[in-house]
């Protein structure tokens, strides 16, 4: 039971905007399971979760998962009243940054992507995912890690959009080479890189880091263009780390981009060094 309580959802970030919706539908669940009858004694049992943790999502503290909420409706027979917000918590489930970026990355209809340190999340398997979050200081508990990986992977649906945007990844050739996890993890992870720079709308090209002179020593960037003209960008070493949109300072980070772009390999010469890197694994 003890795992259960751990496993039912996710506490809500402070001062987050999804905390009023979290909290009504914690209030439905009370209002539902009091119409029913039932105590939170018998929904724990009934669920299969600590009586506390059915306290927590009542009081809106706690994310219910959406399948706690499929099973909750039936049990109490709230005839979809619950299950209606499924979608809402799948969201709600995510951290407030990574809502916001895929939001972002769900308007964008270009990406320019550069990577120094790190395969780009976009690009990452679930495996290699969870050992890359694995090293981080201070260390995720076991519930924030699975939030983090489920949240990078839900990112990963910009590619099924239609029409897709067009994507330009340029990874550092060391992002290719650090064992992340183990070989196998590394190896998988390259041949999945290997099936998404084959997709019509994707441009992926590797720097070598033979290639010392090239301007993006100070970190990554990362551009985003939307259909209205308008963009967002970011850089590690410049604006603090901020999102910026000012059309002179997007422009900077497009001018970089493309000398970064135009020093690395070409596409096909990309597939042919990732592919050469699989073989060295």
């Amino acid at each position: 039971m003890g795992d259960g309580v751990e496993e039912t959802g996710w506490d809500v970030e402070p001062g987050d905007e999804i905390e009023p919706v979290v909290q009504a539908v914690g209030r439905l669940l009370k209002v539902c399971r009091e119409a029913a009858g039932t105590s939170v004694a018998d929904l724990a049992t009934a669920l299969g979760y600590g009586e506390d943790m059915i306290r927590k999502i009542e009081r809106g503290a706690r994310i219910p998962r959406p399948e706690f909420l499929d099973r909750a409706d039936q049990v109490l027979k709230a005839q979809g009243h619950l299950r209606a917000f499924r979608e809402d918590m799948r969201k709600a489930r995510y951290p407030k940054k990574v809502r916001q970026l895929a939001e972002l990355e769900g308007r964008a209809v270009e990406m320019l992507l550069y990577s120094n340190h790190n395969i780009h999340g976009l690009l990452q398997t679930e495996e290699y995912a969870r050992a890359l979050l694995r090293t981080w200081r201070p260390a995720y508990s076991p519930g924030e890690l699975e939030r983090m990986v489920g949240a990078r992977m839900a990112r990963k649906s910009v590619f099924e959009r239609s029409p897709a945007p067009e994507f330009s990844f340029v990874l550092e050739e060391v992002t290719l080479r650090r064992p992340i996890g183990d070989t196998m993890v590394l190896r998988r992870q390259l041949e999945h890189m290997l099936e998404v720079a084959r997709l019509p709308f994707v441009e992926l090209q590797v720097m070598p880091t033979a290639r010392a002179n090239h301007p993006g020593t100070g970190g990554r960037i990362q551009v985003l263009k939307f259909a209205d003209g308008t963009g967002m960008g970011r850089a590690d070493g410049d604006f603090a780390g901020r999102p910026v949109s000012n059309p002179r300072q997007l422009r900077l980070l497009d001018l970089r981009y493309g000398i970064i772009r135009a020093q690395a390999l070409t596409p096909e010469e990309s597939l042919a060094f990732i592919e050469q890197a699989r073989g060295e694994v």
